[in-house]
């Protein structure tokens, strides 16, 4: 591999890794503009193993609007990202493929409590990105919840 196609690989990565980054900090702030802009057109996700719906980013986001509205604090963090790139469906090359996995604390709206979440849940994000002239976007997102758990207090209550 030439120094130029390395620096470009190096460079695609910090990208992919800034794009999955504003994917959780769009999700944690609540900001579902930006969160439909981090998609390509066609760009889909799946939140049915955590209890959600598959759709489009446009779905998705008011899905999330609505779910999510219950939590006053989100916070997002996907580690442990495996990146890819090559092709996938006969593309011309510019595709990757993100596998992370996440810890996802929250704690509800209503609760007077400032620290502890009274909801934690983890599991495995598979992103699927195509470059863009705009740059790299998200064209699939699917999310593999593999635990849950509620503060003791907050068991009764319903979360969506």
């Amino acid at each position: 591999m030439t120094q130029r196609a390395e620096l470009a690989t190096v460079m695609d990565r910090m990208a992919v890794d800034e794009l999955i980054t504003a994917y959780a900090v769009a999700v944690d702030d609540g900001d579902w503009r930006a969160y439909r802009g981090l998609f390509t057109t066609d760009g889909r996700a799946d939140y049915r193993s955590a209890g959600g719906i598959e759709g489009d980013a446009g779905q998705i986001a008011v899905w999330l609007a609505e779910s999510l509205a219950l939590f006053a604090m989100r916070q997002h963090l996907i580690v442990n990202r495996q990146v890819r790139f090559g092709l996938l469906d006969h593309d011309t090359g510019d595709t990757a493929s993100v596998r992370a996995d996440y810890l996802n604390p929250m704690r509800f709206a209503t609760n007077g409590s400032p620290t502890a979440p009274d909801l934690v849940c983890g599991g495995r994000y598979d992103f699927t990105l195509l470059r863009t002239p705009e740059g790299w976007h998200l064209r699939k997102v699917v999310v593999e919840e593999k635990w849950r758990r509620m503060r003791a207090t907050t068991q009764g209550r319903a979360l969506s």
